[in-house]
């Protein structure tokens, strides 16, 4: 199958989510209750702030592909990226701060928190929310930049992981989504993952039954897609 057929798969199962719960609504609609990448209720209230770190950080902020949504923590990606980094001999402390639901916008109401401590790289994951509840992409693009500014504020890298959105909004909203994570590491010049789910969406041996999240197998690849671009940002 080739690249663009898994794209499509990908896209497809992100449309069945999103038909079968809310219907069809418009790019302009707002539906708190519309469903995103996971049941929404976990997304109001953020984890506990955990214990002062003996490690710099590594923090990463998404929804439930890195909260780890069918698998739990211990097999998402930031777990593997704490094991290639443990590997290495590399002395830092992965954190996932993934919250079930989340939008751009939620990610960016928990920042303070998510920068507590001796963080030195930020990976923003999240986006995913924002195109299956149909939010504007220029509303991702506010939150992701204010998001990577006031990283970069505090002197700390930017990972930028990018989504792609499904179809039911049309071409236009698609391109006009996928187009702000480019857009965005280049102004910023920031590092990025052009597709966080790239080689595991729309493969079903990849994906657990609802064809959005990934298996084990799949969130190995994702820690992949993500390990390539943060190993060459850390001393």
């Amino acid at each position: 199958m080739t690249q663009a057929a898994r794209s499509a798969r990908f896209a497809l199962a992100c449309l069945v989510v999103v038909l079968n719960a809310c219907g069809s609504p418009s790019p302009t609609r707002r539906e708190p209750a519309a469903p995103g990448l996971t049941p929404p209720p976990a997304a109001s209230s953020p984890p506990p702030a955990p214990a002062a770190p003996s490690r710099p950080r590594v923090v990463v902020l998404g929804d439930s592909l890195t909260a780890g949504l069918g698998i739990g923590q211990d097999e998402a990606y930031p777990a593997l990226l704490q094991q290639r980094l443990d590997q290495e001999h590399l002395n830092y402390e992965v954190v996932n701060a993934g919250v079930s639901g989340d939008t751009s916008a939620g990610g960016l109401s928990r920042l303070e928190w998510a920068l507590d401590g001796d963080v030195k790289v930020l990976i923003v994951a999240l986006g995913g929310n924002d195109a299956l509840r149909g939010l504007t992409p220029e509303e991702l693009r506010q939150n992701l930049s204010t998001i990577i500014e006031r990283a970069r504020a505090r002197g700390i890298k930017v990972v930028l992981c990018g989504m792609e959105a499904p179809p039911n909004f049309g071409r236009d909203y698609a391109v006009a989504f996928h187009r702000v994570y480019p857009e965005l590491a280049k102004k910023y010049n920031v590092a990025l993952v052009p597709f966080l789910l790239d080689k595991v969406a729309g493969i079903e041996s990849l994906n657990q039954r609802d064809g959005i999240h990934p298996t084990p197998q799949g969130a190995r690849i994702v820690a992949d897609n993500v390990w390539a671009v943060l190993r060459p940002m850390l001393p």
